[in-house]
């Protein structure tokens, strides 16, 4: 793979793309997901990129120096990303989180997220799919912190962007077996249960672990009545519910994710009869409650992405706005707002804009106390930094 001239400076600054408008031409007959090498148009060597003339991402970069992506690669790569989240010591008080982060860890289009002893892996790209029985193979020979191999490995392919790919979404148990009744982890000492067959994205959203952990502050929850919006399985629900909140209200537009946050609430914390568990529209649910004079003491707005390509960024602004000015509406005044955006095209100062506006619009004033993003499993390359897409804020509004 020869790069025009002028197009080698992303890879000189190590972002593992290459766009299908940055190639001279393609040498050899290389076939979707073989290994090429990436060059300048003088020679000089960039990389080993993994190449598929169907994505408008016509290479990624797998490594930055001269290597087959053999058996000896993946087992390094992978184990140099496992041991990359030592440091947080997160086992045993916390056994699910994020093992490989795709781009961000150096494996672009591999995500493996663990849970208890189980593993969920999802392929994304060509490149990763083709050698998928090699990625298995080290994923079955991983050790766990507390000495024991995966007991299932559960594939994820199904996400939207395989489409892109030119792949088809699949899905299933790759290894082992899981039992029917679902899987229990902890984060933070609380249990949850998970679908790895089913749910969203593995089974759970990892990446707000440390911010779910914010409901777990008494002095921000206890005695107050806190509404969870797109709940999905309960996860802020369960700890504000751990904290003592007078009343916790979950709303999503799924019964069998509310189910299952019922049940990972009650897990947690038995005989909550004031919680309420809600099937509808979020947007729906608040106006409903602003036309009441409802009015909540802390409010989480955690909605799915709602930019998934540029062509979506004034309607994704749109919709932050209403749904943060929704929820300022039926704040109390010194209430607390937990409100985030998941969408990567949707940056930390736009959003910090849109959110400013809708205080603006509720005529409110608010203050930040903490600026919120991904836990730090979901690791963020210095080189990649489409990998930073979780952001948010603890406000007090007034």
């Amino acid at each position: 793979m020869v790069l025009k001239k002028g197009r080698e400076k992303p890879l000189l600054n190590r972002h593992p793309w290459i766009f299908s408008g940055a190639i001279e031409r393609i040498e050899g007959d290389p076939k979707a997901g073989d290994a090429v090498y990436v060059t300048t148009l003088k020679g000089d060597f960039m990389g080993v990129a993994v190449f598929n003339p169907v994505s408008q991402i016509t290479g990624r970069i797998m490594s930055w120096q001269d290597q087959d992506l053999d058996d000896d690669y993946w087992h390094d790569a992978i184990h140099q990303s496992v041991n990359r989240r030592a440091w947080l010591n997160l086992e045993p008080n916390t056994n699910g989180y994020r093992l490989i982060n795709a781009e961000s860890d150096g494996i672009p289009g591999l995500i493996v997220d663990k849970y208890d002893d189980y593993l969920v892996f999802q392929c994304l790209t060509k490149g990763i799919d083709v050698r998928k029985d090699q990625i298995l193979s080290q994923l079955q020979n991983l050790t766990f912190p507390n000495s024991n191999q995966p007991k299932a490995i559960v594939e994820r392919s199904d996400a939207g962007v395989r489409k892109k790919e030119g792949l088809a979404q699949t899905s299933g148990i790759a290894s082992g077996s899981i039992p029917d009744d679902g899987i229990w982890f902890l984060e933070n000492d609380l249990s949850f249960k998970v679908d790895l067959l089913n749910g969203h994205k593995s089974g759970f959203y990892l990446d707000q672990r440390d911010n779910r952990q914010l409901l777990g502050l008494k002095s921000l929850v206890e005695g107050k009545r806190v509404l969870n919006c797109f709940a999905y399985t309960g996860g802020f629900s369960a700890y504000a519910a751990h904290s003592d909140a007078s009343q916790v209200i979950s709303v999503d537009t799924s019964i069998p994710s509310l189910e299952l946050a019922e049940q990972n609430v009650l897990k947690n914390t038995p005989n909550r009869p004031n919680d309420e568990f809600i099937a509808g529209n979020v947007f729906d649910v608040l106006r409903h409650y602003q036309e009441h004079d409802e009015q909540f003491d802390v409010i989480v707005l955690d909605p799915p992405k709602f930019a998934h390509s540029a062509k979506d960024i004034n309607k994704a602004t749109r919709g932050y706005r209403d749904i943060n000015l929704l929820g300022m509406d039926i704040l109390r005044p010194g209430g607390k707002l937990l409100t985030f955006s998941c969408s990567g095209l949707i940056s930390a100062d736009l959003f910090q804009k849109i959110v400013f506006g809708a205080t603006v619009d509720a005529n409110r004033q608010a203050t930040i106390l903490k600026s919120l993003h991904q836990s730090a499993d979901h690791t963020v390359s210095m080189h990649f930094p489409e990998g930073y897409y979780l952001k948010g804020f603890l406000l007090e509004v007034q």
